[in-house]
């Protein structure tokens, strides 16, 4: 076989279309495919008609520690159903933010929202403020169900007093929003409206007299 000659011993036009070729593969190596990025909006659905919400029944200072998701959800593809138990990623479809800070950070802000911007924190607290409450929640499940029907929300909540005075108010939650198509924008504002529906049980369910 012969030996291949050195770049700079090959004739002109020769070497020019071999830089050609090269620059045409690093581009197409560092390219990639245009994706449309989608974000859960800070707004809860329909606020702007919403009337205002009613104030907390206890002055009680919450401490948002921790809000979990499942590991499926920790990417930044947005995902459909695929047969009885399977997901896939929607092709050209991202979140613009993953789900583990978006929903964190979305929940936080509903529950402010609700009980008074004063009344809701995450870590660190503010110099000279104490936490009467620490709420964890764990969502278990956040997804089109199966016959692509609707949106299902299940998630445990748990309310506790932080020096264990008093027992800790666990509850679980279940929401089920019928889907009127398979559109993306469809399935970010079902994502939306059940972390707003989270938001307003526990409050309904944690300041109740």
């Amino acid at each position: 076989m012969p030996t291949p000659r050195p770049l700079h011993r090959l004739p002109r036009l020769a070497l020019g279309a071999t830089l050609t070729a090269w620059l045409l593969a690093l581009a197409a190596c560092g390219s990639s495919p245009p994706f449309q990025l989608y974000r859960l909006p800070s707004a809860p659905p329909g606020a702007a008609a919403a009337p205002a919400p009613a104030p907390a029944a206890t002055d009680a200072v919450w401490l948002v520690s921790s809000v979990r998701l499942p590991d499926y959800l920790d990417r930044d593809a947005l995902l459909w159903p695929s047969g009885a138990t399977g997901l896939r990623a929607l092709p050209g479809q991202r979140w613009a933010e993953p789900l583990r800070d978006a929903v964190p950070r979305v929940l936080r802000a509903d529950l402010a929202r609700l009980r008074g911007t004063d009344k809701v924190w995450a870590a660190p607290l503010p110099a000279g403020l104490r936490a009467q409450r620490v709420l964890r929640v764990e969502v278990q499940t956040l997804e089109v169900s199966a016959d692509v029907r609707q949106f299902d929300l299940v998630a445990r909540w748990w309310l506790a007093d932080p020096d264990g005075r008093t027992p800790a108010l666990v509850r679980q939650f279940e929401h089920h929003l019928p889907l009127k198509d398979a559109e993306v924008d469809t399935l970010v504002a079902a994502h939306r409206q059940a972390l707003w529906a989270l938001a307003q049980e526990i409050v309904r369910t944690a300041d109740q007299p």
